[in-house]
């Protein structure tokens, strides 16, 4: 069978003109636990902190290494703008950091792990130019494709978690999450289609997805198992899959079937991230967001 894919079928009226929104976010009143009544879903999600801000600031620097071997100018400009996109991510993220700790939950311990993989395992390596610089290059590239389709896949499952509602969330922490969210759902298709631009090899796609998923299912457990054991008001916390399986059930996380659903659909051969998620969908939340808009105020403002 052959390593080079037909080309996918992306669906044009998807596609948007990305650019970086400055954000405002003020934590003063948001709780440690955001989610009522539910302290397993809310750290399960507040991994989130944890991953992005490392792992996204690795994006933009694997990012800026890659735009020479870009031809496409649109693809050029996208990829430009996901950078900046994803710098205001991270930024948003570690503006969550101080507040977590403030609460009494610090989350040091963890983030040095974090920053440790990306910056040390997954950075830049000393190798000779030519072959063996531009392999370990693409072996990123491919990763960040392979990780985008989970982040595209959350997005669009926060946009659409109404359950999260009823429960009474806190408004600046869904808003946090649905702003970033409805970004993932924007840039979608980035990430894959520089891959598919700068080698689109089926082997090192499907090598790749099968890393990335290892590696966040191995990190999200072990975030949130440090939540649950390091929050001051749940003294000898677990954490365990039943509850993550009735979360899922229960619409607060996403399901566990989602989650195994969306596996064949980025290793089948005509995948195109535009297939999935609603770009309507995502720009009309953005065009709401109260932290996208201004409406928090000046004072807990994010610059990328």
């Amino acid at each position: 069978m052959s390593n080079t894919p037909p080309a996918p079928d992306p669906v044009a009226s998807e596609h948007m003109d990305l650019n970086a929104r400055n954000v405002s976010f003020d934590w003063e009143d948001t709780p440690l636990h955001w989610l009522p009544s539910d302290p397993f879903a809310g750290h399960t999600i507040n991994v989130l902190h944890l991953l992005l801000p490392a792992g996204e600031r690795w994006f933009v620097h694997v990012y800026k290494q890659v735009l020479p071997y870009i031809t496409d100018e649109r693809l050029r400009a996208d990829v430009i703008g996901f950078i900046g996109q994803e710098a205001m991510h991270a930024a948003a993220h570690d503006d969550v950091l101080p507040h977590l700790k403030r609460l009494g939950l610090d989350p040091t311990p963890y983030t040095a792990q974090v920053d440790w993989l990306f910056e040390k395992l997954l950075g830049d390596r000393t190798l000779p130019p030519g072959r063996a610089r531009t392999w370990w290059l693409m072996e990123r590239v491919a990763l960040i494709a392979a990780i985008e389709h989970y982040t595209a896949f959350l997005g669009d499952w926060v946009l659409n978690a109404d359950e999260l509602d009823r429960r009474g969330a806190d408004p600046m922490m869904l808003d946090l999450l649905r702003w970033h969210g409805a970004e993932e759902v924007e840039h979608r298709s980035v990430a894959f289609d520089l891959f598919m631009h700068v080698d689109g090899g089926y082997r090192r796609r499907a090598r790749t997805w099968a890393t990335a998923f290892g590696a966040l299912v191995f990190l999200w457990q072990r975030g949130t198992r440090f939540f649950l054991e390091n929050d001051p008001g749940l003294p000898a916390a677990k954490a365990s899959l039943g509850q993550f399986f009735r979360a899922g059930q229960q619409g607060v996380l996403p399901s566990a079937g989602a989650m195994l659903r969306s596996i064949p659909t980025y290793l089948s051969r005509t995948y195109h991230p535009s297939q999935e998620g609603s770009t309507a969908q995502a720009v009309a939340y953005l065009a709401s967001s109260p932290g996208a808009n201004g409406a928090n105020g000046a004072n807990g403002g994010v610059r990328a």
